[in-house]
This record gives structure tokens, sequence and C-alpha cells, in this order.
């Protein structure tokens, strides 16, 4: 009986050390994977960044005004803007 007992022990020992080693491995292995999700997270944040300044400046308004000019747009005249009202 006694051998018996200590087998089922040996065995559960046994056992419980491939647990610990896979549960090491499992966290080995997210880690390394959270690591490079960080770091994909830093550059997409960087680009961002980037892509927002240039936003910015596209956007100017000056810029805008200019880029209309270019292409033969004007301001118009005061007489020539006609103020649409919906009807009842």
């Amino acid at each position: 009986m006694v051998k018996v007992i200590t087998g089922v022990l040996v065995i559960l020992v046994l056992a419980s050390g491939v647990g610990v080693i896979y549960s090491t491995h499992l966290t080995r292995s997210y880690f390394t994977q959270l690591q490079q999700l960080e770091k994909e997270s830093e550059k997409l944040n960087t680009l961002y960044g980037k892509l927002l300044l240039e936003e910015s400046a596209l956007s100017a308004p000056a810029r805008i005004e200019n880029k209309a000019r270019e292409r033969g747009m004007i301001n118009p005249k005061t007489d020539q803007i006609k103020v649409l009202q919906e009807q009842p």
C-alpha cells in the first residue's frame, strides 16, 4: 500500500513539475509577444503624431488659399454672392 501511495505521489510531483515548466514557457512567450506589441504601438503612435502634423500643415488656411489661387479661384465680390433660404 505504501508503494502505491509513493508511486502516486511521485507521479503527481512529476506532473506538477511539468506544469510549472509549461506555465513558465507560456509566461515567457506571452511576455515576448507583449514586448513586440508595445514596440509596434510606440511606432504607430509616432506615425500618428507625424500624420497629425502633416494634416495640420496641409489644412492651414494660407496653404488652402494659395492652392485655390493656383487653380484660378478667386473670392467672389459682394454682388456675386447669393444667399438661398429654405421656403416654408
